[in-house]
């Protein structure tokens, strides 16, 4: 296989259902940020670029720091509401060198680096011209017939109603993949010519995102596919930043008979900060609450970077994190609550508690099966652990 392999995004400044949509956060980052690192991550791809008219998304995709990511111009023209992709595609395309074009769709974020894959092997093993992928549906449709002016069932009889289980179904395109030759979409003006193959994708993979009401139902599937890119977003942390309520502790406020107020932190996340540190890694806690046991449950950790009393932590950690020379993808963060999301969307890991609001663990790279207090902070450490000692993949 060594044909020249591109990918393509194409992604406007300009949509009207969700303004500013490829750069609006889903589920813990920019839209476009999902099919850029899926793109990137596809060893069977040899360059990515992303088009673009819009200095906004231009500044945001290349702050992402993705090997093999390229951001280039679009023509006004192929730009418009009313542009359809063919023309974006077909300008790239004169002006570019490449054999075969993956073409990707930022409103499709849950297509993952294996789909990409898998979709780019089945295209060569089967020697299509080009290839589409889609998505399995076991409806019933029905329409109306204007000659006869009656319903009419299309894709079964509805005397022999199937059982669903017995019902192949139909294929419908979700948009996610289209793959094909430079020399047949010059020919043809089109992503989609001769001997067509399809590559069929998981159900979860039906929606694009055209609307707000797509947007909830994938950001709530989303963590369908984090788990594919764990290891490239832990394998480069250099430190964890930790939130204490609800994080270190369960979230609960205790008192004594005089009326002092204690937490209740957990030995086993106390050993996953000592592994944690033994492995080179700085530790740093940030709270909201200022309670004198923050600082004494710290001191015996030795963590010696603790900051109580914080209204915005985002703040503090940048300082931290500029003073220490790192960059945002080299920092983990824990947080459970919604003052820690801006945080979370900064860091380039994020994970949750169990119990964690639902809103934190939409946006949260990876959620943990234990709750905060009771072994959360510990299964991170582990995870961040066993990455640096041991990849899944080389990237």
């Amino acid at each position: 296989m060594n044909k020249k392999i591109v990918a393509f995004i194409p992604a406007r400044g300009q949509s009207k259902g969700i303004p500013k949509k490829n750069i609006k956060n889903f589920a813990g980052k920019p839209l476009i940020y999902w099919s850029a690192l899926s793109a990137s991550l596809c060893d069977l791809i040899d360059r990515v670029y992303v088009s673009t008219e819009d200095e906004e998304i231009k500044n945001t995709v290349l702050s992402f720091n993705l090997p093999k990511v390229e951001v280039i111009s679009r023509t006004k023209k192929s730009a418009t509401d009313k542009a359809p992709t063919e023309l974006a595609v077909l300008e790239f395309a004169q002006k570019y060198q490449f054999e075969i074009m993956v073409l990707l769709q930022a409103t499709s974020p849950l297509t993952t680096y294996k789909d990409i894959e898998n979709a780019l092997k089945l295209y060569f093993e089967k020697k299509y011209d080009s290839l589409l992928s889609v998505v399995r549906q076991k409806r019933f449709i029905w329409d109306f017939d204007s000659k006869t002016k009656k319903w009419v069932s299309i894709n079964y009889d509805y005397k022999k109603r199937p059982r669903r289980q017995n019902f192949e179904g139909y294929f419908v395109e979700n948009g996610a993949i289209y793959i094909m030759k430079k020399e047949g979409l010059l020919r043809y003006k089109n992503r989609l010519y001769g001997n067509i193959g399809v590559y069929e994708m998981p159900e979860y993979t039906y929606n694009e995102l055209d609307s707000e009401l797509d947007w909830q139902i994938l950001e709530n599937l989303a963590y369908k596919v984090k788990e594919f890119y764990l290891t490239y977003w832990l394998k480069n942390i250099k430190l964890l930043g930790l939130d204490v309520d609800g994080v270190l502790t369960d979230g609960g406020v205790y008192h004594s008979k005089d009326g002092e107020e204690f937490l209740k932190f957990n030995r086993i996340d106390g050993k996953g900060i000592e592994l944690v540190r033994k492995s080179g890694i700085d530790v740093v806690v940030i709270s909201s609450e200022n309670l004198p046991i923050i600082r004494k449950r710290c001191d015996k950790l030795r963590i010696k970077e603790v900051y109580t009393g914080v209204r915005d932590k985002l703040a503090v950690l940048k300082k931290t994190v500029e003073k220490k020379n790192l960059k945002p993808s080299e920092i983990a963060f824990i947080g459970d609550d919604v003052q820690d999301i801006p945080v979370m969307e900064w860091a380039g890991f994020s994970a949750a508690p169990s119990n964690a609001l639902d809103i934190v663990k939409i946006k949260a790279n990876y959620v943990c099966k234990r709750k905060g207090g009771e072994g959360a902070v510990r299964e991170v450490c582990n995870l961040i652990i066993s990455t640096k000692n041991v990849y899944s993949k080389n990237w």
